[in-house]
């Protein structure tokens, strides 16, 4: 059987749309950052009383503590060392995600705004797409939202 010229051009049509579309696609894929880290969302959520001062704040807690390891090279030592940050929780409201902090007493957190960038902003950026970061404090029963505006000046 031979091909007639109609039946030709939708192979080539159908060939173009394909060979565009892996193109898009991959394009896609070599654009989308590395290394950006997803929020979790996780159906084990144990209650206990943060979860339950977040609740009754409107907020839905999705992941409970989060380990994210941490590699560390230096270029005058042979073996890499190893550190972690953890959030304690992730919770979203109104479409909007939100990391979560708890206060700790060994380690209170000082209300400068330098102090608050060595504190939280590592937090900011590993998650950029989360609206900002909740301080919760048990003790006091209190949330505090903190949000980072980085202004880039070139």
């Amino acid at each position: 059987m031979s091909m007639q010229k109609s039946d030709m051009i939708i192979v080539i049509l159908l060939v173009t749309i394909c060979v565009a579309w892996i193109t898009l696609r991959m394009r896609s894929w070599l654009e989308t950052p590395k290394g950006k880290l997803m929020i979790p969302i996780s159906d084990e959520i144990p209650q206990d009383e943060a979860v339950e001062l977040l609740e009754g704040a409107g907020f839905d807690v999705v992941a409970a503590k989060t380990r994210i390891p941490i590699m560390i090279e230096l270029s005058d030592m042979d073996e890499p060392m190893q550190s972690r940050l953890f959030v304690d929780y992730f919770v979203k409201k109104e479409d909007q995600y939100y990391l979560v902090k708890l206060a700790r007493d060994r380690k209170p957190i000082d209300w400068t705004g330098s102090a608050l960038r060595d504190a939280l902003l590592p937090y900011q950026l590993l998650y950029p797409e989360a609206a900002g970061i909740l301080y919760v404090d048990m003790y006091q029963q209190k949330i505090k939202k903190i949000k980072f505006q980085i202004e880039v000046q070139l």
